[in-house]
C-alpha cells in the first residue's frame, strides 16, 4: 500500500478547459502520484496563460478589434466563428461592415 511517484520528463504543455476558458501551462513539471490504485497528476512550474474558449487570448481579441474597428465583444464572437483564426475573423468583420 505504498505510494509511487514518477516524474514525467517529456511533457511540453498541460491544457485545462472549462466551458468558458482554457488554461495553458507551457514547459511544466509533471509527476504522477499513485496511492492505492488512484493516480493523481501533479503540475508545477512552467509558464501559465489563459485563453477564452474559441475566442482566442485577450491579445488576439484586442488585435482583431483594433484591426477591424469593432468592439471587443464583436471581435470575440468573430474569433469563435472562425475557430480562433485571426485573419479570418478580421475578414469576416470587415465584410460585415462593407457588404
Amino acid at each position: 500500500m505504498g505510494m509511487q511517484v514518477q516524474q514525467l520528463d517529456d511533457v511540453t504543455k498541460v491544457i485545462m478547459e472549462t466551458p468558458t476558458r482554457r488554461i495553458v501551462i507551457d514547459n511544466p513539471e509533471v509527476a504522477t502520484v499513485t496511492v492505492q490504485g488512484q493516480t493523481v497528476y501533479q503540475v508545477g512550474g512552467g509558464t501559465m496563460r489563459e485563453e477564452g474558449i474559441g475566442g482566442g487570448s485577450d491579445e488576439d481579441v484586442k488585435l482583431v478589434a483594433s484591426q477591424a474597428g469593432v468592439s471587443m465583444e464583436q471581435a470575440t464572437n468573430a474569433l469563435k466563428q472562425s475557430g480562433g483564426d485571426l485573419a479570418q475573423a478580421i475578414i469576416l468583420l470587415k465584410q460585415k461592415r462593407n457588404p
